[in-house]
C-alpha cells in the first residue's frame, strides 16, 4: 500500500499516523455528540478522551516494544518511532481503560453511564484508525489465494512484499463498524448503565480473537500453543465482560444502582 502519504523536504507525513489522528478525532466527536444528548458536559468526554489518547499511545507502544524487544535493541531510540506503525490495541486499551476509571474517579463522572457514551465511538474510531494499518502493512494476515487478497508492493511496508495475504486490516475495520451497529442499535434497548461499555469490551474480544485466525505476523503464544497472545487477552476479557454484564442486570433487576 502506501505507508508514506507524502513527503516535502524534511517533512514526512506517514498514512498511519494520520489514520490514527482521523480515528481519534471521529470518536471524539462521536462521543462528544452523545454526550450532549444524554446530559453529559461535551467538556468532560473531550477531557477524558485526552487521557484515554496519551494513555492508549503509551500503553500501546510499550506492549508492541515489550513483544518485540530484540527489534528495538539495536537501535532504542526508534521505540518513539510510532508514526512508522507498530502499536498493540490490547495494551493501548488496558492503559486507556486505568486512566479513565482514574479520572471519572476524580471528576465524579458516573462511571458506567460514560463508558456507555464512549464506547460506540471508540469503536467507530478503532474502524477509522485500522485504515492506517493497512497502508502501513502492519497487523498483516497469512498467505491467501481468495480473490480479496491484498499483495503489498511499497518498499517501506511493515508486510512481506509481493505475496497475496489476508487483508485481516480490513477485516479489522468491518468488524469494528459491525460492532458499531450493534452498539448503536443496543443503545436503543438498553436497560442499565453499563450494558453498551460491556457488550463492546465482549464483542471486540470474540471478534478480534477471530480475526487473530488469519494474522500472518509474529502473534506470540498465550499459556497454550494454539492460541495468541491478543487471542488469550480477547477471550478473557470477553469473559469479565459477560460475568459484569449479568451482575449489572442481577443488580438493575434488584433496584440497586450500577453505579
Amino acid at each position: 500500500m502506501h505507508p508514506v502519504l507524502f513527503e516535502i523536504g524534511n517533512v514526512t507525513l506517514y498514512t498511519y499516523g494520520l489514520f490514527v489522528g482521523l480515528g481519534f478525532l471521529t470518536a471524539v466527536i462521536f462521543a462528544g455528540r452523545r454526550a450532549a444528548v444524554i446530559g453529559v458536559s461535551r467538556e468532560e468526554i473531550t477531557d477524558l478522551f485526552f487521557v484515554i489518547l496519551v494513555a492508549s499511545i503509551l500503553g500501546a507502544r510499550f506492549f508492541y516494544v515489550l513483544i518485540n524487544f530484540n527489534d528495538f535493541a539495536a537501535e532504542p531510540l526508534s521505540v518513539f518511532k510510532i508514526w512508522t506503525g507498530g502499536l498493540v490495541f490490547y495494551g493501548g486499551f488496558i492503559a486507556a481503560l486505568l486512566s479513565a476509571l482514574v479520572y471519572a474517579k476524580l471528576k465524579g463522572l458516573p462511571l458506567w453511564k460514560t463508558g456507555d457514551i464512549i464506547a460506540p465511538g471508540i469503536a467507530l474510531g478503532h474502524a477509522v484508525g485500522r485504515m492506517g494499518c493497512f497502508f502501513a502493512g502492519c497487523c498483516y494476515g497469512g498467505v491467501c489465494e481468495l480473490p480479496w487478497a491484498v499483495t503489498f508492493e511499497d518498499p517501506n511496508s511493515l508486510a512481506p512484499l509481493h505475496t497475496p495475504l489476508h487483508p485481516t486490516q480490513i477485516y479489522s475495520v468491518i468488524s469494528n463498524l459491525v460492532i458499531f451497529a450493534i452498539l448503536i442499535f443496543m443503545d436503543t434497548k438498553k436497560r442499565f448503565d453499563g450494558m453498551i461499555f460491556w457488550l463492546y469490551i465482549l464483542l471486540y474480544g470474540l471478534f478480534r480473537s477471530f480475526v487473530e485466525i488469519f494474522r500472518g505476523d509474529p502473534r506470540g503464544v498465550f499459556m497454550v500453543p494454539y492460541l495468541s497472545v491478543s487471542q488469550g487477552i480477547g477471550l478473557s476479557m470477553s469473559a469479565v465482560a459477560l460475568t459484569a454484564l449479568i451482575l449489572l442486570y442481577r443488580r438493575h433487576r434488584q433496584g440497586i444502582d450500577p453505579e
